[in-house]
């Protein structure tokens, strides 16, 4: 049931949102060069798939988790990308295309060889990695790579239409601020 919601929101969000995203994309260009972020990540069955964002690093910089990057490597516009959480809104183009869901775990890179084994054990790969999520708007990031599995698969394994629209409404309003970043 949650597929068709992805579809509608995912769809109905870039119809209503590509001007912003165009003026992301402009802002983007003259700040860094290269405003569009691709990264291969752990989807649905440990499955590869490409994430989209905006870029908020400089353009060279090492692809590591965020929570292991420090402040130095965010460039000032990608600073204020973060903070309103407007980076992900190309990932509407993953959820629309089937890759992610709006609300699951989010994913991770292949290299995060203890998450990957975490989310494992516990079942999180047999559903489709999102947006946001329990761990998102409680501040549970990939640094606690135990922590994040076993939120994770609480939140599927208790997952409702109900809680699904609570964890929207929840980071659209503000509540989470994503990974932390190295001082």
């Amino acid at each position: 049931m949650t597929r068709v919601f992805d579809f509608l929101f995912s769809f109905f969000g870039i119809l209503l949102l590509w001007p912003v995203g165009l003026i992301l994309c402009i802002i983007g260009l003259f700040d860094s060069g290269s405003p569009i972020f691709k990264q291969e990540r752990v989807g649905k069955y440990k499955r590869s798939f490409i994430l989209y964002k905006f870029r908020t690093m400089h353009i060279h910089t090492a692809s590591v988790a965020t929570h292991l990057a420090n402040q130095n490597m965010v460039t000032r516009f990608g600073s204020f990308l973060r903070k309103s959480k407007l980076d992900e809104l190309p990932q509407l183009l993953n959820v629309l295309r089937g890759d992610m869901s709006l609300v699951g775990p989010r994913p991770c890179l292949f290299n995060q060889s203890e998450l990957i084994e975490e989310r494992s054990k516990r079942g999180v790969y047999n559903h489709l990695p999102g947006i946001t999520g329990l761990a998102q708007i409680n501040e549970i990031d990939m640094s606690t790579p135990v922590k994040l599995a076993e939120v994770d698969a609480e939140m599927l394994h208790n997952l409702t239409l109900g809680k699904y629209f609570k964890y929207i409404l929840a980071t659209v309003t503000g509540k989470g601020s994503g990974d932390r970043i190295q001082a």
